[in-house]
């Protein structure tokens, strides 16, 4: 980062005393903390456009947080950046992702109470009346498909052009709109004081499919009845079908 993009920071939360590198690292930007008189995260992504796009897009959908209350997230600060490097700066979030807390979980009893835990601030995401800052033209699957089919063009995804065309001609049936997070894996949402809390990485927040964020909540237990289980207890809105699972989790995810 250059100097004036540090003086640009500094106009925002004062003069910066430490800046250091985080251990655990996100797959599309370098991640940072700050102290000045309080403690800030930076993420800076200096890779592909696409990876660009969603830090900004994250940045909006925080900026449209910034006084909600009913949806725990980061505080947004601050977005900015050049030609090569783009920037966004918000509030440092105590504690540990949910895939470093299940990996330390001491037994199986705590790993179920904070999957339980993830299923029930899913739920409460769910259920929230929708917002209208993040209302939009079109059906949501139906961008995410044009999404998809962009990316795949530029060389930016796993996904191929036979499933690409494959989830296209075999959509699910639709259902009732929901906010959702848009990228739900226990990556990302943060553990404090033994207790899910909060959601992270939210370029995908918007008005969607409740399903894809189910399929991507339970996809490292989908065969671990156990824990599978744990997660439904907490969130008992609706459960999603094989086939719904396999056209999220295993089609759609794939080009994101």
């Amino acid at each position: 980062m250059n100097t004036n993009q540090w003086k640009e920071i500094e106009k925002k939360i004062g003069k910066i005393k430490k800046v250091h590198v985080l251990a655990e690292q996100g797959c599309t930007s370098e991640v940072r903390e700050v102290e000045a008189d309080n403690v800030y995260l930076l993420k800076s992504s200096f890779k592909q456009q696409r990876d660009r796009e969603w830090l900004k897009e994250e940045a909006f959908v925080l900026q449209k947080l910034k006084h909600n209350h009913l949806i725990p997230v980061p505080r947004y600060v601050y977005f900015g950046g050049d030609q090569d490097v783009s920037h966004l700066l918000m509030s440092f979030e105590q504690g540990v992702s949910l895939t470093a807390a299940l990996k330390s979980a001491e037994n199986m009893e705590e790993k179920k109470r904070l999957i339980k835990d993830f299923g029930a601030l899913l739920q409460r995401l769910h259920e929230i009346d929708l917002l209208e800052s993040f209302n939009h033209q079109g059906d949501w699957l139906s961008i995410q498909l044009n999404k998809a089919e962009g990316y795949m063009k530029q060389g930016q995804t796993d996904g191929d052009l036979q499933l690409l065309e494959n989830l296209k001609e075999n959509k699910p049936s639709s259902v009732k709109q929901t906010m959702i997070h848009g990228d739900c894996t226990t990556d990302n949402v943060l553990v404090t004081d033994s207790k899910v809390s909060l959601f992270i990485d939210v370029s995908g927040m918007t008005v969607g499919d409740p399903r894809y964020d189910e399929s991507l909540a339970i996809r490292k237990w989908i065969q671990h009845e156990a824990l599978l289980n744990a997660f439904y207890e907490g969130y008992q809105r609706y459960r999603v079908s094989e086939s719904e699972f396999r056209y999220f989790e295993n089609g759609l995810y794939e080009f994101f």
